[in-house]
Formats: C-alpha cells, structure tokens, sequence
C-alpha cells in the first residue's frame, strides 16, 4: 500500500520588492523547493518591481513532505543572484486547508542559513536499563543528503551529541554530503527519563569563520523501550527562528497552494467502485440517478480534476467514449435551443475538454508548434487596435513609421500567420487521434438527433468547432507555455500577436457568426469568412472515420498514448558512464534525445535514422547528479541494464533546471510499470577510484542516497493510474455522503409512505369519485423511479462504506507498525 501526495502550486506575482541594482529596479525569478530540493524555477520578469509570472506546477511526491518553499530572487548576468527573500510554508498549515488550499498574499522573510536544513541522519540507539540504572548508547552511523554548505557543492560535516550539557563529537569527514562515521557514545541518564532529552546536531566543519549548522535531532529516552535496539533514519530539522516585525520590508509573494494526500489501497478494494461507474454508463438510463449523477451533485474538488480523473478511469477501462456520450447526450437534451448548448461549465463539457488535453497533446503540438516557434522567434511588433497604433508606435520609437504603415504591417504579417495555422488545421485531420474523432463523431450523431430541423444546420458543425478551436485551438494559441508549446511565457509583444490569432481562430471557429464585435479586426475578416468555410470541410472529413480504424488496443490500454509516439525531444548534452579520470568539456557530446514509451534514444543530429537506444523497461532509475560531480549544473543519469543484466549509466546535461526536470519527471512516467527499479543511487560518479558523493571506493556498493523515481511533474504526459485516479473519487463521493443519504434514501423513504396513503384511501378531485385505475400507471412509475434511486445510493453509500472501513482498517495497521519504532520527534 502507498501513500500519494499532490502539491498544486500558482505562483502569481511580487509586489514592493526591493530593488537590488543600481537602477533601482530588480531582475526577479523564483525557485520552488520542497524540503530544500530545488524543483521548479519560473521566469525572470526583466526591469521590474511589481512581477507577475502566473506560472502553476504539479508536483508528484511518493510519500509525505515537510515544507515547501518559494525564494524570490534577482538575477544578475554578470556576478551571483541575489537572494531576495522567501515564503515558507509547512505541512501542517497545507493540511489545515486540505480542500481549497491557501491562496493569499504572503510576506517575503530574510533567508537564515540555520534554517536551510535539509537530509537525514542514521542511528541506532538503545536504553539499557541495569539495576535501576539508565544508560542511553547511542551510534552515529552516517548522513545522506545533507545541505551543500561550501561553494565546491559539498560540505564537511561532523555530528556533535549532547546530553545534560555534556557534547561529544564525531570526526570530520571532508568534501562530501553523504559522511560515514560509525561512532558510538554512552551518556548515563541521571534525571528521570521524561525529562531526559539527547540532542544530535550535525555541523559543517569551516577551517575559518564559525561551523555552519546543518540540522539536529532529538532523541527522548522515555519514548523507547528498555534494553531495545532501534535502528532508523530520521530527518534532520531547523533551529527555531523568532521573527522580527521591525526588519527590512522585503515585499510580497501572491501564492495558491493546496495539497492532497491519500492511502492507496491494493486494487481490488476499487474494483466494485470502479463497477459501479462502468454500469453508470453501460447501463445509464436519460431521467435515471446513477453513481456518475450523484457524484455531480456532491463534488467540492474544481471540475475540471474531478472531469480528468473520471477520463483517465474509463479511458482505463476502454469506455472512455461511452461515458463521454452518456455525458454528452444528458447535456443535449436538457439543452432548450442551440444557443446555449456546450456553453456552461458543467461536468460534460469539462469532460470533452480535459478529454482532448489528456488525448490530443502530440496532434496539438504537431499542428501547432512550428507556428508558434515561429512567432516567438520573430517577435514581430503587431497590432491593429488604431487606438494603441500611437502608443506602441512611441514606446518603440517608430516615429519614421506612420500608423497606417505600421497597421498594413501588421494586417500582412498577422494574416499570414494566420493562413499558416489554419492550413496546419486542414491538413491534421490523419495526425489527429482515432478516438479524438471517433468522439466528435458521436457527438455530432447526437446533436443532430436533437435538433434535426434546416434551420440548425450549422449546429453539426459548431458543437465540434466549439471544443475543438474554441476550447483547445484558441487557448493553446493565447497561452503556449500552459500547452507545453513553450518552456516561457511570451513577452508584451508577441503575447499581443497571440491574442489577436486567438480572437480571429475563436471567429473561425464561430463559422464566422459574430463578426463585428471589435471592428478593428475587420481586416482579418476575408481570411476569417474563407477559412470558415473551408473548416466545414475538414470537420466532415474529421468525423469520416469507422470504428473499425481504430487500432486495436487504444481503446482499452493502461498508457494515454501509443508506445512508439515521442512524448518528449530536443538536444542534451550527453556521456557515458565509463570511469574517467579527466572531465573536459569534450567529455560530453551534444546529441539529439528522443524519448517513447519503448526507448530513450539519441543521435548527433534530429535528421540522423541510426540511433543509440535505451529499452525503457530495462530502465532501473532516474535521478539527479550533484554539481561537484562533474563541476557541471543541471545533470542528470539514467541507470539501466544492458543486453547482458550488467547496470550501466548514461549521464545527460540539461541547459537549466526545468528542462532538466521535465525531462527526469517524463522518462520516470515512463518507466511506472518497471518491476526492477533501484531503491538507492548514487548522486555522484566514480572518478578516480571512487564515488565523489560518499567517497567509497568500491564500484558495487550500495548507492548512498535514496532514489526519487515517484516524483514527477504532473503534465498532459502522467501516465494512468487507476488506483489513484479511484481514490480520488471515493474521496469526493465519502464528503458527499450524509447529503446523499439525505436527498436518495430519506426523501424516498418518504415518497414510498406518500403512495402507501394515496393507495389506501379513495381521492376525489373537486368532490367527484376518482377512478383508482386512473392513478394507478403513474403510481407504479412514480413507485419504481423512486425504488430505482434509492436502490443507486444504497448500493453506492454501501460500497463507499466498505472502502472506509478498509481506510480504517489500514490506518490501524499503520499505527500498530509506527510502535516498532520511535517517532520523529524522538
């Protein structure tokens, strides 16, 4: 059983930073770390005090956390950042706000290096108890992970432990974060052992200048039971630091933050949940109350996670387009005419939309990316607003260009642009996923049937033109990097091209019916009334497809994507892991990556047919290299096996630390099903007959840091997860429980008692004899709908009643297996 915990982060914007150069201004980016590991870094906002990045992140973590943190700082081009402030956050104030999660502005606070703490320490320590006397023998084995406290990337760290104002120290192992003493120390205990309390603190040992701290732990002799051996690791912690309210104003940080964490049981305590949203759409009824309807009605998670983990569940079980057409079909009938159809924010068009992101990503990037690579590298000044023709015309000092020069400009350029992507569209349609059409397809059938009259002709094509341009075309045009089309956001300018290609794509995909509405895109209206009618066209070839087109196994398969499609790509810089002693920077070779689900591959050039490949199934970890390894930034290794079951590594460089964690975050996805994964590595390299990490000179031996193939990024790429994606919904059907109680069992139970009284007494209408036959038909409908919706929530409540018990079961079991050891706090 494991333990999956989310963390959703926005980091929104600065304000009132101070300014760090001597224009008076500041250069600010963020790095977000999670216990003091570096996981994501936003852009720099250039020239600016008031930033806005409105960058958001995922993050994957196999088991809990204890805080997470966002550092602003300046960057400086030609010296060291500087270090602006921080926000720190812990565990416990996230888990106090588990559902809607925090979203505030929050005070930036001074960095204090006794509170950069990161790593654990080994020990085994026992209390031997001997004719009422207490002895505490306590062995300093060794530390992993330990915070780099010298600008070589290492540290020298010693442990020092200390009772009742007594110390005794470790020796000083130099020029690594992962030390090995294998020192013991006895204190005898002289006071009574609850109030006994040993404290071990690990330093970093500084020829000049004072030891730097690194962490401590605590030790309390009452929590352990006499004459036992306990062997553990336990996370080093932070000095408390008191916070001064009188110190420098260093501005503020806006952040959203929420996090999850659920106890995934074994698979087979989701089955019959799973069952019961499988009959909800196998066996789904247009008026009747399903598990899928009652979980509408309850939910309090945003719509658009709950709709992309009900997609991932059927796409699992290779129903994904029948549930998308039970949702679809409930939408179109309740839909009152056509104007108002897929326009709100309900469960089914949220469904169709994550839907295409979760299918659609590769046919997007596909279609658009060259495009949008080619205006970001243009970044071409465009506008056709006459109103901000002056103003821009001044802030660039384009006085030689008048405004009707500079609009003719931008009409030519804007239109072709234009052109290029709406031919990109036309010619998508084999590029675009079997199932992606085989939806539109039954979603046209079912509009259709609807609303058949002439005079709805163009419905059949706007229900698709309005997911497909309006709700994924459009946004992925005005917000690339949200797409993963680019690694940044755009700047002022081209982000005003991409608005104005998403306003024209969003007309196109109106079939050109609300034209008008800014006049001043009227010069794109020729391109935007000829492409709609050419888009009729391609959204009847797109939908010209059987069935029997689909290849067999994408509709029941446990990855997202074929095996063979390239989910990520582009240059790294690249060495094997043969031992050499000399590191130049001819020692890594720029080569080509491509990574499938089947291989991580690799060339000198994109162009090159012969490549070097890496089986993903023989991949047994993915995971960082420490700087002072290679005295490289942004390294990473893949270790694997090779034809012969021998491990091997190949080392990679990435050009910063995103790129370096999507691409750890993406070959990891890939290797989910992999039964042969490493528990430990080794962060450094074997150079000079031994590893620069932990300095032990054997080759074989165990890795000396645990291995992170469980935290990932969470993007378009994660791969299916059943158990996981079926917690998640037990979680939201669990909160909704007493309300379905209320509104399924106690109101039926009450419309059951009102027919048993209508049939027992005679019912007159305005004093005349009523026919009891007359009610009799509408008494036995009205008396099965109700038995059919009490019946649902029964059996759904009984089974959400079954999992909890299991929860609690689990949860019992835990707490007995947490009193073989001693706590954290000890």
């Amino acid at each position: 059983m494991a333990r999956n915990t989310s963390i959703y982060l926005r980091v929104g914007e600065g304000k009132n930073l101070p300014a760090k150069d001597i224009t008076g201004s500041s250069d600010p980016y963020c790095l977000v770390k999670i216990d003091n590991e570096v996981v994501a870094r936003t852009a720099t906002v250039w020239k600016t005090l008031e930033p806005f990045w409105g960058e958001e992140y995922t993050l994957h973590l196999p088991s809990s956390f204890n805080n997470l943190s966002v550092y602003v700082y300046d960057e400086d081009t030609l010296s060291g950042d500087d270090i602006i402030g921080k926000v720190s956050l812990d565990k416990e104030l996230l888990d106090n706000n588990p559902r809607a999660g925090i979203e505030r502005w929050f005070k930036l606070r001074k960095v204090n290096r006794d509170t950069e703490v990161q790593g654990e320490v080994h020990i085994n320590v026992t209390l031997v108890t001997n004719n009422n006397q207490n002895t505490i023998k306590c062995q300093i084995i060794e530390a992993r992970d330990l915070a780099a406290k010298d600008k070589t990337g290492t540290s020298d760290p010693f442990a020092k432990v200390t009772y009742n104002g007594t110390s005794k120290t470790t020796q000083t192992i130099r020029r690594t974060r992962f030390p090995r003493w294998y020192e013991t120390f006895q204190f005898e205990i002289t006071e009574s052992l609850k109030d006994a309390v040993i404290v071990v603190t690990v330093w970093d040992w500084d020829r000049l200048g004072n030891n730097d701290f690194m962490g401590h732990i605590e030790i309390h002799p009452s929590d352990l039971e006499p004459n036992k051996t306990y062997d553990k690791w336990i996370r080093l912690k932070p000095r408390q630091i008191e916070e001064h309210s009188d110190g420098p104003d260093l501005g503020s940080l806006r952040l959203k933050v929420r996090c999850s964490e659920e106890r995934i049981l074994p698979s087979q305590y989701y089955q019959p949940l799973i069952d019961l949203l499988v009959e909800s759409v196998s066996q789904a009824q247009p008026e009747g109350s399903t598990p899928l309807n009652m979980l509408e009605e309850v939910m309090t998670l945003d719509k658009i996670e709950v709709a992309t983990t009900l997609v991932k569940i059927f796409l699992g079980q290779g129903m994904v387009l029948p549930f998308l057409d039970v949702l679809i079909t409930q939408e179109v009938l309740h839909a009152k005419d056509t104007n108002t159809l897929f326009r709100g924010n309900t469960l089914a068009t949220k469904s169709v939309d994550q839907f295409m992101k979760v299918i659609g990503m590769p046919y997007l990037h596909e279609t658009l990316g060259p495009v949008i690579d080619k205006i970001f590298n243009e970044r071409k000044l465009l506008e056709l607003d006459p109103d901000k023709l002056d103003v821009l015309r001044r802030r660039m000092s384009l006085k030689t260009t008048s405004a009707n020069q500079l609009l003719e400009h931008s009409t030519a350029t804007l239109t072709a642009y234009l052109v290029s992507i709406i031919n990109c569209i036309l010619m998508s349609v084999d590029r675009c996923p079997p199932i992606m059409r085989l939806a539109f397809k039954q979603l046209r059938k079912r509009v259709e049937d609807r609303f058949p009259d002439s005079e709805h002709e163009d419905i059949k094509y706007l229900c698709i033109s309005g997911f497909l341009f309006l709700r994924f075309f459009a946004p992925a045009i005005l917000s690339p990097k949200l797409f993963s089309l680019r690694e940044q956001h755009a700047d002022k300018y081209i982000c005003r091209t991409l608005t104005l290609l998403a306003k024209a794509i969003q007309s196109i995909g109106n079939l050109g019916a609300q034209l008008g509405k800014e006049q001043y895109m009227e010069p794109l209206y020729p391109v935007i009334i000829d492409s709609a009618i050419r888009i009729k066209d391609f959204l009847d070839r797109l939908i010209d497809i059987d069935e029997a087109e689909v290849p067999p196994g994408e509709m029941q398969q446990r990855s997202v994507f074929h095996h063979s499609m390239t989910i990520k790509e582009g240059y790294l810089r690249k060495r094997r892991g043969e031992d050499i002693a000399v590191v130049t920077p001819f020692t890594f070779k720029k080569r080509y990556f491509w990574l499938s689900n089947e291989t991580l591959s690799y060339a000198k050039e994109p162009e090159i047919e012969v490549r070097s490949t890496i089986q993903i199934p023989r991949v047994c970890a993915v995971e960082r290299v420490d700087c002072n390894a290679f005295q490289r930034p942004y390294m990473m290794q893949v270790i694997y096996k090779d034809s012969e079951g021998n491990l091997k590594t190949l080392y990679m460089q990435a050009k910063d630390v995103n790129d370096m964690h999507q691409w750890l975050s993406a070959i990891r996805k890939t290797c989910v099903s992999n039964t042969h994964m490493l528990d430990t590595f080794h962060p450094g390299a074997y150079r000079g007959s031994r590893w620069t990490c932990c300095l032990q000179t054997a080759k074989s031996v165990r890795g000396c840091s645990k291995t992170h193939s469980a935290c990932t990024l969470g993007d378009w790429r994660d791969p299916l997860d059943p158990d996981a994606e079926t917690q998640t919904i037990y979680s939201q059907l669990l909160l909704g429980t007493d309300m379905l109680r209320s509104k399924y069992l106690e109101s039926s139970d009450l419309g059951n008692a009102a027919a048993d009284a209508m049939q027992q007494n005679d019912l007159t209408v305005n004093g005349d004899s009523k026919n009891p036959h007359d009610d009799k038909t509408g008494l036995k409908k009205s008396q099965s709908f109700h038995d059919s919706r009490m019946a649902a929530a029964a059996t759904l409540l009984d089974v959400i009643g079954d999992m909890a018990r299991a929860h609690r079961a689990f949860e019992i079991r835990e707490k007995e297996q947490e009193k073989e050891t001693f706590g954290e706090g000890s």
